[in-house]
């Protein structure tokens, strides 16, 4: 088993992210090393990854585990569900020394952090990522919550895990569509941070789709490697980790107005990118060339489906953005590719612009028009 180990250090945490095909057969020996107390472990998990994986999850284990389910789907992303884990795990004896697993994609982990974050004021948690998306972006970085009616994750703490045990090789029993959508993540820290790994993404599009092991685990490392050093540098986003946010602003948005019901979540960060890039440009912060390249690459991971939802919603829900400061929105723009910037003077008519160019480039790849970046 060939894999990767990067470390993530932070001044309030250190850990590592260890990323390898067949990782999950041996979790239980890993936490045997990291626990070496042996305390009580809860899985929170959903049935279907448990009805995939389970069995081999809980053999490494040795069966010394208790699991709690929750649904997929975002609309599971709230408090009441956080309670009713919380319940649970009172009601199973939890306490100080107990430990969580996050055995789950994205949305499971970010709830299972924020679990860990107000349990007994605070335990320890471990996240076994099962999805590209939770691998690549999610899992690390201690950014732990839940969704409110009003936006995504406004609600929620910083609190990083004991560790990442990211097996790659769980990827193959994904949805082709989930994998694409959470690839969109690696794409967007190439254009922030890694012009290696976006050229690598371009050029290698077609082993990393097919699922090759090798190409998955390159990219998986690199784009994790982008955001171990952002973090690194700025834990709790009060400035360079605002770049890890590129597409987020109308992405979100996106997914507030169509009820988290339309799209994936890398898809709709994807149509967020879009609109970025679109910004940057007339800023000339990119050519015209490196948008299109950037678009092209964008697209290449999708397809982009189409969705329903009118500019002025859109428009409205990014003024709920939880990075926006002091009543002024915040967006993240490329400068050219492998660099980006947080720009806070967005007007409200470029904003619009882009959002309507974003909108009408949805309706050309609906109808499969050949249209630019």
């Amino acid at each position: 088993m060939h894999g990767t180990i990067i470390p993530v250090r932070t001044a309030s945490a250190v850990y590592d992210v260890e990323i390898a095909p067949g990782l999950l057969g041996s979790i239980g020996e890993r936490l045997a090393a990291l626990l070496p107390a042996r305390p009580r472990m809860f899985v929170v998990t959903s049935p279907e990854i448990w009805a995939l994986h389970g069995e081999a999850f809980a053999a490494s284990l040795h069966g010394v585990v208790t699991v709690l389910y929750v649904p997929s789907g975002e609309e599971h992303k709230r408090l009441a569900t956080v309670e009713r884990l919380a319940e649970e795990l009172a009601q199973h004896g939890a306490d100080r020394d107990s430990v969580l697993i996050a055995f789950s994609g994205g949305v499971l982990g970010d709830m299972t952090g924020f679990l860990a974050a107000g349990y007994m004021r605070g335990i320890r948690y471990v996240q076994v990522p099962t999805t590209a998306l939770a691998q690549i972006d999610s899992s690390l970085g201690g950014k732990t919550g839940v969704n409110l009616a009003a936006g995504k994750n406004l609600f929620g703490a910083f609190h990083h895990p004991l560790a990442v045990y990211a097996d790659t090789a769980v990827l193959r029993t994904l949805p082709a569509a989930q994998l694409r959508a959470g690839l969109q993540e690696s794409v967007k820290a190439g254009i922030i941070r890694d012009r290696a790994l976006f050229e690598y993404l371009d050029e290698q599009h077609e082993a990393v789709l097919n699922g090759d092991e090798a190409a998955l685990t390159h990219v998986i490392a690199a784009s994790v490697q982008v955001k171990a050093k952002v973090v690194a540098a700025d834990e709790k986003e009060s400035g360079e980790r605002m770049l890890l946010n590129l597409g987020h602003t109308l992405g979100h948005a996106i997914e507030a107005a169509t009820g988290y019901k339309q799209l994936l979540h890398g898809e709709a960060i994807a149509w967020g990118m879009i609109a970025a890039i679109g910004i940057a440009e007339r800023r000339s912060l990119v050519t015209t060339e490196e948008a299109a390249r950037m678009g092209r690459v964008i697209r290449a991971y999708g397809p982009l489906r189409n969705f329903s939802a009118n500019v002025s919603d859109l428009v409205a829900l990014t003024a709920k953005d939880k990075k926006n400061r002091s009543g002024s929105r915040s967006f993240v723009l490329p400068i050219g590719i492998g660099d980006a910037t947080v720009v806070r003077d967005i007007s409200p008519s470029e904003l619009i612009n882009a959002t309507e160019a974003m909108m009408e480039l949805r309706g050309d790849f609906h109808r499969g028009a050949q249209v630019p970046a």
